[in-house]
């Protein structure tokens, strides 16, 4: 009975180890491998079992079904249980030199007889030279690889009438064995391939050459410990070529050369993909395909990892030469016509698992998402795993793949959370610089609001008495001047003590409806413009001419910025005041072509006291008087400065943006 409706579990993922290569999905020919939030899954349904994405895992990631517990039963229970061995065991097992060396070991790891495949690889190779030498006009494809047939019943159901009905070399050398030991006896296949796990029920269980040789390791069975054996009767002839690559030709001696042959032979992945498509496609008439998943049976995924191909080939030639060099062909031919009579027809039927092909517009909708909107945006780099972009929204659409797979467009992706990240971090930066501000110029309110009160009585005595002395002066008398000029730098200290109250203090807002060109007007009103300054005030951009300030405190601020941007062009210059609003936000911009700020004043400039002003031309308070006025308005001030000339025209601008209704 064939296995040909039930899916074994025969391919699994190790999640922990997945890495997100997609080395598997670009591997597997019949795309069975479904990513799911980054991890690669093998769907059960849609896998032929070829084993292609354990070989290329370099993660190890993908592993096979393995059956070496279930061996292990079967040789401990009382009935006889038989091993049929591919013969592609010699690429396997290079350190063994005489091959009955192994069948020794294969008996003392308790199998009543072993057998070589390779006599039913003679037997179906005499039904192929049947077909293929009486050619009717029908094309056939060869059906001895269990992942090609899988594969062509899953994704091309219209070919399985294509398919040779003939059984493979694995299910032939079973019948042998049960006509000759009777129905009740057990049969372990041991070869290369993981798809013939589920080929057929013929067949008890199916190991690997590389479990093979685990169950050898656990069991300290080497060929030095063993007694040599033959394989078992009937033994192969030249079937045993059958795993290496134009294997079947040469079992059966048919001549294919360029001109006259009509067999074309393809293995790996690529090749049998492309050769199934054109026979397809009708573009290879009358031509037969024989077809292999891998690079010949020598490389198959039951192998152990690191065998060299062309080194395995030779050691299979090899040991075929010295078979025929002691081959007893009269024997031989006795056992053909013994067991040819054995029924090798075999029947399959389609298990299609093609998926509805997505419409161009559900394609292009799938490209677009991946920032794909014309043909210069088709990279095909295959990063994905998939030949093409389309290829890839595609299996998006069928639910194989996800749109992160993307690599171009995770990049993409990558440089914009980067430069947002960037923004991000810039905004913090100024932020946290806002909060540092913010403390800072708490803190000295409070020690600036105990100095002023400490200081304001007594300077209000010291003003007080010096100007009555000074009514009782003649004004031509010494004493006279110094008085005055007692008053006049007590006034000036009486200044300094009201800027220091009125930074430290805790102003309400009074917002009120008012013209922000009165604003600025009124600021320009306080101070003393010299003539070689000339003022610009540009109202281009006033959309809304008023807003809900308090008048008193901006004009206040305006003026500071105002005098500082006159102090800063004392061979004169122009002062530029832009006024902007849209009814949201009033922004007031004081640009001056000043000497500038330095780079190393500009963190420091809103702090109180300092000033980059000479000894007595500045206390240090009306920037952080400003700066405080603005935040009480729950607005913004930035600064821009150039000092060097190289750089372009030096000055600083000022901007002061505002909430236009104070809530």
């Amino acid at each position: 009975m064939l296995n040909q409706a039930n899916h074994k579990k025969l391919l699994i993922t190790l999640k922990d180890r997945c890495r997100v290569c997609y080395t598997c999905v670009r591997e597997c020919p019949a795309k069975a491998i479904k990513i799911i939030n980054g991890q690669a899954e093998v769907i059960i349904e849609r896998c032929i079992g070829c084993g292609n994405c354990t070989k290329v895992c370099s993660q190890g990631a993908k592993v096979y079904y393995r059956s070496g517990l279930q061996v292990a039963d079967l040789l401990a229970s009382p009935g006889r249980v038989v091993a049929i061995v591919a013969p592609s065991f010699p690429a396997e097992f290079s350190e063994i030199n005489d091959y009955r060396q192994f069948t020794g070991m294969m008996k003392k790891l308790g199998f009543d007889h072993v057998f070589e495949v390779g006599f039913g690889a003679d037997l179906v190779a005499l039904e192929y030279k049947k077909i293929l030498g009486n050619y009717d006009g029908k094309r056939y494809i060869s059906s001895d690889c269990p992942a090609i047939v899988n594969y062509i019943r899953q994704y091309y159901p219209d070919l399985v009438s294509s398919l040779a009905g003939i059984v493979s070399p694995v299910m032939a050398m079973s019948r042998v064995v049960r006509k000759k030991l009777g129905n009740d006896v057990k049969i372990v296949f041991a070869g290369p391939c993981i798809a013939k796990k589920e080929e057929s029920d013929e067949v008890d269980e199916v190991i690997t050459f590389a479990e093979l040789r685990e169950m050898f390791r656990k069991n300290d069975i080497s060929a030095q410990g063993v007694t040599p054996a033959e394989f078992d009767e009937p033994r192969a002839g030249k079937g045993s070529v059958f795993p290496i690559s134009r294997g079947l030709l040469q079992t059966v001696d048919i001549k294919d050369n360029a001109f006259e042959g009509r067999i074309i032979v393809a293995e790996g992945r690529s090749d049998f993909q492309e050769a199934i498509k054109e026979f397809e496609a009708g573009l290879i008439n009358d031509h037969h395909l024989e077809l292999l998943c891998c690079e010949g049976c020598i490389m198959g995924p039951g192998m152990s990892e690191g065998g060299k191909h062309y080194v395995r080939r030779s050691l299979v030639i090899n040991y075929v030469k010295e078979k025929i060099r002691r081959h007893n062909r009269g024997e031989w031919e006795r056992y053909i016509e013994m067991y040819r009579r054995i029924d090798l027809k075999r029947e399959f039927q389609p298990d299609d698992q093609r998926l509805p092909i997505p419409s161009v517009d559900q394609i292009k909708r799938e490209l677009e998402k991946m920032g794909k909107y014309d043909a210069r945006d088709y990279l095909n780099c295959g990063a994905c795993g998939y030949e093409t972009c389309e290829e890839h929204a595609i299996a998006i659409i069928e639910g194989l793949a996800e749109v992160e797979m993307c690599l171009p467009m995770t990049i993409d992706k990558l440089h914009n959370s980067i430069n947002d990240l960037a923004v991000t971090n810039e905004k913090l930066v100024t932020v946290q610089q806002a909060l540092k501000q913010s403390e800072k110029m708490a803190s000295m309110g409070q020690l600036s609001a105990g100095i002023a009160h400490e200081l304001n009585n007594p300077l209000g005595v010291v003003i007080m008495y010096s100007n009555l002395l000074l009514e009782e002066l003649p004004k031509n008398a010494q004493a006279y001047s110094d008085l005055k000029l007692i008053v006049e730098q007590a006034n000036r200290c009486k200044k300094i003590v009201g800027g220091l109250l009125n930074f430290a203090r805790k102003n309400q807002v009074n917002p009120v409806e008012i013209s922000l060109e009165s604003l600025v007007r009124n600021a320009l009103e306080a101070i003393i413009v010299p003539g070689n300054i000339e003022i610009e005030i540009d109202k281009s951009q006033l959309t809304q001419k008023n807003a809900e300030l308090d008048a008193e405190q901006i004009i206040q601020a305006l003026t500071n910025l105002f005098k500082n941007a006159i102090e800063a062009m004392p061979d004169g210059g122009k002062l530029d005041i832009k006024i902007k609003s849209d009814g949201s936000i009033a922004e007031f911009q004081v640009i001056d072509s000043g000497t500038g700020i330095r780079e190393e004043d500009r963190e420091k400039i809103f702090e109180p006291f300092y000033t980059t002003k000479g000894i007595g031309k500045g206390t240090g308070l009306g920037l952080a008087t400003t700066y405080g006025i603005v935040k009480m308005h729950n607005g913004q001030i930035e600064l821009e400065s150039n000092t060097d000339p190289a750089r372009g025209e030096t000055g600083t601008r000022f901007i002061i943006s505002l909430p236009a209704n104070i809530v």
